[in-house]
């Protein structure tokens, strides 16, 4: 059986041409608009499910290493054109990271499964953003305007069930890709705390700030995000000024040799911080 990561639907095209710098653009959106057969496809996503499955035995019984190898095997063989379930593997990669308290990786693994997920279900600022455009969304697309509404004439039953049916997916899908974000979000939130550091703590409260007006989260999970939110202010102030701290430490062994050779050192200068914005003033001494 074909895998997803080594069968390229697109290779297939004969080319018998040199490749020009707009031939190779023009291949690259071949490439992502490619899709397999339905049956290969189904195919494909049924190998993916069932080696996710076993990865998922492997992270419950504690064998977390084996189980990123599994997910990986997992993505190899999911059509990568499929965001959603490229998406839960992601976040569940992110997990075992997690676990293996690999704080670095398990943000950038949470940080893909979220980036496919905004894919298929924009985040509340940019759907926002889509809304006041009066520009029509893109065809094909996989996210509708809040605001749609939908008329079903009763004129035609086969035709109604089939709407119907549709908008109960849609839902499905909606309800499912805010769970997985949920998911992904608190992850990564936990991973950027655990890294520390001024950006970091910045970061995790950002994704904290966001989970608390998500409407879908488990109530064990809105204490979590509460008390990240009660606690990161104070850790975000200590990080920001111990990194000022050593930044302005290494500004003034830099400076003190430069001002050498003119008989002067940093200690000529007068630096005073603002309490309101942090940033430091300089008045010269003799």
């Amino acid at each position: 059986m074909s895998r997803a990561g080594n069968s390229d639907p697109a290779s297939k095209r004969e080319d018998n041409h040199p490749h020009t710098e707009a031939d190779a653009e023009s291949d690259e959106e071949v490439f992502h608009d490619a899709r397999f057969p339905a049956e290969e496809e189904a195919s494909l996503l049924k190998e993916a499910q069932e080696i996710k499955a076993e990865a998922n035995q492997l992270f419950s019984a504690g064998c977390y290493d084996q189980a990123i190898s599994s997910y990986d095997r997992a993505l190899a063989s999911c059509p990568n054109y499929l965001d959603y379930d490229v998406a839960v593997l992601r976040s569940n990669i992110a997990a075992t990271y997690l676990k293996l308290e690999d704080w670095k990786s398990a943000v950038d693994s949470a940080t893909m499964s979220i980036e496919r997920l905004d894919k298929i279900i924009p985040p509340p600022d940019e759907k926002k953003d889509q809304s006041d455009s009066k520009e029509p969304l893109p065809s094909g697309s996989n996210t509708e305007r809040d605001d749609a509404v939908v008329e079903l004439s009763g004129e035609d039953d086969e035709a109604e069930e089939k709407e119907l049916k549709r908008l109960k997916e849609q839902d499905e899908q909606r309800t499912n890709v805010l769970r997985i974000r949920a998911k992904a979000l608190m992850r990564r939130a936990k991973a950027k705390s655990q890294i520390g550091g001024w950006a970091s703590l910045q970061g995790a409260a950002e994704d904290y700030q966001a989970l608390a007006a998500m409407e879908n989260l488990p109530t064990s999970d809105q204490r979590i995000v509460q008390r990240a939110l009660l606690e990161l202010p104070d850790r975000i102030k200590e990080a920001r000024e111990k990194e000022m701290g050593e930044m302005m430490s290494k500004l003034k062994g830099l400076g003190n040799g430069i001002l050498k050779p003119f008989g002067l050192s940093t200690d000529n200068f007068n630096f005073v911080q603002d309490p309101k914005t942090g940033g430091y003033s300089m008045n010269f001494q003799s």
